[in-house]
């Protein structure tokens, strides 16, 4: 086999992205140094410097210090919000979904299904599957929960909420949507619904949480990665059986609800939590 000419480049292009100082701006778009810039023809998304400075590098032993408190202090207030909520289960899906889509009228019957049963249904707060999963909880009385996020590009929480947070850290509002959950209902969704469904795998195979279930909704839309895990990560060794018997599949909502309370028991025999008058915590109702 002849090997490439030397002048010929086969290697994968990396991304053009522009590093900019705080006085800078980037002549081909214009686009101020808190601007995201990966593609000359797509307008730049706004991100948060402030983020953006915590994880690039080191900085100042002061600045890192109050940033930690800062971080603390969203931790602490989402746990005072969310004490009370008693059992949950969230729901992942995407937000870019209509209401008509087949998918949000899954996640609103699973909504209703997993209300009916007793859970309180929490989502990431924003809209489609999301919000039709709230919106199915309210439908039958049950509690519902968004714990959204402060983007400046995207929309402001749904209206279908009992108990709405918005948070400033990434990390901070998926401890909250795993911490409060009993069960995962994951519907179809882009690179965020299978971030948290992987992330979710990877606590459970770890032992850092309960072996919860985890019920994927929308079996044509899976299938594809059911496939991919089976016949190239299984069959290669990296994965185990158990990975992959994990995630249950159903698109019935009453057989969702039904497996979750099999394997976690009936929310509504619990004892709730008392509240501290001394705190001062109010229950969300």
């Amino acid at each position: 086999m002849s090997r490439p000419s030397a002048a010929l480049d086969v290697r994968s292009p990396r991304p053009q992205t522009s590093r900019m100082t705080p006085n800078q701006s980037d002549e081909t778009t214009g686009a101020k140094p808190n601007m995201a810039v990966s593609d000359p023809d797509r307008t730049p998304e706004p991100t948060d410097p402030r983020e953006f400075r915590y994880v690039e590098k080191p900085r100042s032993r002061l600045g890192e210090f109050w940033r930690t408190l800062r971080i603390a202090r969203e931790f602490i207030q989402g746990f005072r919000r969310l004490h009370f909520v008693g059992d949950c289960v969230t729901v992942f899906g995407s937000a870019r979904l209509s209401d008509d889509d087949v998918h949000a009228r899954l996640a609103f019957d699973a909504g209703a299904a997993l209300g009916r049963a007793g859970f309180a249904v929490m989502t990431g707060g924003g809209p489609g599957i999301m919000q039709a999963a709230n919106r199915g909880a309210q439908s039958v009385g049950a509690l519902s929960i968004g714990c959204g996020i402060k983007l400046p590009f995207e929309e402001e929480p749904n209206p279908s909420l009992d108990v709405s947070l918005t948070l400033h850290y990434f990390f901070v509002r998926k401890v909250l949507l795993v911490k409060y959950s009993r069960g995962f209902v994951v519907l179809p969704g882009g690179v965020g619904t299978l971030d948290e469904l992987f992330e979710l795998s990877t606590l459970i195979q770890t032992s850092r949480i309960y072996d919860f279930p985890i019920v994927l909704m929308g079996q044509s839309f899976w299938e594809p990665l059911l496939d991919f895990m089976t016949s190239s990560m299984l069959e290669r060794g990296t994965i185990s059986q158990d990975d992959v018997d994990r995630w249950l599949v159903t698109d019935d909502p009453d057989r969702a609800a039904e497996i979750i309370v099999q394997r976690t028991g009936d929310p509504r025999r619990r004892t709730r939590r008392r509240r501290s008058i001394l705190l001062g915590e109010p229950r969300p109702r």
